[in-house]
């Protein structure tokens, strides 16, 4: 009886020993979920979010796709400048006191310029920068250095030298295009001397339009009339997208056929872009935030471009100002919105 008595005891040692064990090893897992960083992402964007509501959706379906969940995750400190630059490099600013993990730069090259200028230690991800080694923004496409990298809409300036291409093969005869642009955006000045050196090439005279803010369109769409412009093109720029459905009503009264280099134009009711898909890139922008925060370096991670441009045409813009796209144009065409 001694005997069994001194085995019970030490059986029940044992499991309780082993009971603790297994209790241990079930509360790891839980502790671990509970103590596990919640990711910190910083996003400025120029324009107001309301207007880019699509493309960040499309971030937000990106971070997703790669296991990230907003609120228990990761956090995201949304910034908008609300078309104003000026306000970008504060923005910039406050999410650097924030002390977020990584910040997104999106809408061109300003917000790319303003956050580089608030820090060089932060991974930043430019989910559409126009020019980012014309603009100083990184060394290069496959090496850029820095703590810089993410997607680019390349090819940069140049994109407006095949615009005028796409108008003088649209309408033939054409041999005035007025160009409007932000002086206060540095991209404008790289874009129009892309489009000079195509307009000397195809016999065209270019009128310059300059507008800082929406309050200068209307002059601006006064002065191609008075001049009679044949056609607009429109450079990219944060401000310009923001009021893109004016622009396009004031391009349709002024009777100007415009071409746009991002697609939401034709969606408002421009008459033509070529471009590449811009809210793909915002979701693509997301894998960049993925490698980094788990433990890639931007200087290592190569600017990535668009492999395929999109020309969309809007043929009831084109019957609203008497029209006709020639067939060997629309065959061209991706889209066509009738």
């Amino acid at each position: 009886m001694t005997v069994v008595s001194q085995w019970s005891g030490v059986s029940k040692r044992i499991f309780c020993i082993a009971l603790s064990a297994s209790l241990f090893a079930l509360c790891i897992p839980a502790q671990a979920q509970q103590t596990a960083k919640v990711q910190r992402i910083g996003f400025l964007v120029p324009a107001s979010l309301s207007v880019v509501a699509v493309r960040t959706a499309a971030f937000r379906r990106g971070l997703r796709d790669l296991g990230y969940v907003e609120g228990q995750n990761v956090t995201i400190e949304w910034r908008s400048a609300d078309g104003k630059l000026d306000l970008l490099p504060t923005l910039a600013d406050e999410l650097v006191r924030l002390k977020v993990d990584i910040i997104v730069a999106a809408g061109g090259d300003p917000p790319v310029r303003a956050v580089k200028r608030a820090t060089q230690t932060i991974p930043i991800v430019m989910a559409n920068a126009s020019d980012p080694v014309g603009a100083g923004l990184v060394a290069s496409l496959s090496r850029p250095g820095g703590n810089i990298t993410g997607l680019s809409t390349a090819p940069g300036p140049e994109i407006y030298g095949k615009h005028l291409e796409l108008l003088k093969e649209t309408f033939p005869k054409l041999s005035r295009v007025a160009i409007l642009s932000n002086p206060a955006n540095q991209f404008s000045a790289l874009a129009l001397r892309e489009t000079e050196a195509t307009a000397r090439a195809f016999k065209v005279s270019l009128q310059i339009l300059e507008a800082r803010n929406p309050d200068e369109f209307d002059t601006a769409f006064a002065a191609a009339t008075k001049e009679r412009a044949g056609a607009l093109l429109v450079v990219e720029d944060p401000m310009f997208f923001g009021e893109r459905t004016r622009l396009a009503n004031l391009a349709r009264k002024s009777r100007l056929p415009a071409i746009y280099g991002i697609l939401e134009y034709v969606e408002v009711g421009g008459l033509m872009a070529y471009a590449a898909d811009r809210t793909d890139m915002f979701r693509r922008a997301a894998t960049y935030v993925d490698k980094i925060l788990k433990g890639a370096k931007p200087s290592d991670l190569p600017v990535e471009q668009p492999t395929k441009f999109e020309l969309v045409i809007n043929l009831k813009a084109a019957k609203q100002i008497g029209l006709t796209i020639p067939p060997n144009v629309l065959a061209r065409a991706d889209k066509v919105i009738k």
